[in-house]
């Protein structure tokens, strides 16, 4: 019976250890916020951190994360960057149907967690596996750039 590290709980779970992570916290847990669109690693949707590095869900063993630290959008409100992030996406009117959000906040907090002040060649890179089919991409970009500025004034909460 594989336990996960979730969002700073550990959870039991009985579960195939080759079910993806994306089913086990939907399914299981019903942490509803991780989304799932492609199945194949392409759109980005389901992106969570494991031990603070952005990873695709959706093809994701749970066996390969048990033991290690996941954390998800659903906890995002309580992270200092994350609490930034989410913020900016909303002052600068990002989401759209909303579907990638998630996902792409989910890049973005990691991203912003590793560099202060990415650049747009960093931002391209970080943001590259998330797909918005709305095509909010100029907004994305515009929201981390905001979030690193207020980050780098010190308005984390």
């Amino acid at each position: 019976m594989p336990q996960l590290q979730v969002n700073g709980q550990a959870r039991d779970l009985d579960v195939p250890d080759d079910m993806p992570l994306l089913w086990a916290l939907r399914d299981e847990l019903g942490m509803t916020g991780t989304k799932f669109g492609c199945g194949m690693a392409l759109c980005g949707a389901c992106t969570v951190h494991v031990d603070g590095t952005p990873i695709r869900a959706c093809i994701t063993p749970v066996a390969d994360v048990t033991g290690r630290t996941i954390t998800t959008i659903e906890s995002m409100q309580a992270d200092p960057v994350g609490q930034v992030v989410q913020q900016t996406w909303i002052e600068q009117n990002v989401a759209q149907c909303g579907y990638c959000q998630a996902g792409q906040i989910m890049s973005a907090v990691s991203l912003l967690k590793t560099s202060a002040a990415p650049t747009e060649q960093q931002i391209d890179e970080a943001m590259s596996g998330n797909i918005c089919r709305c095509g909010t991409y100029p907004r994305i970009r515009a929201a981390i750039h905001q979030a690193a500025d207020q980050l780098a004034k010190g308005d984390a909460q």
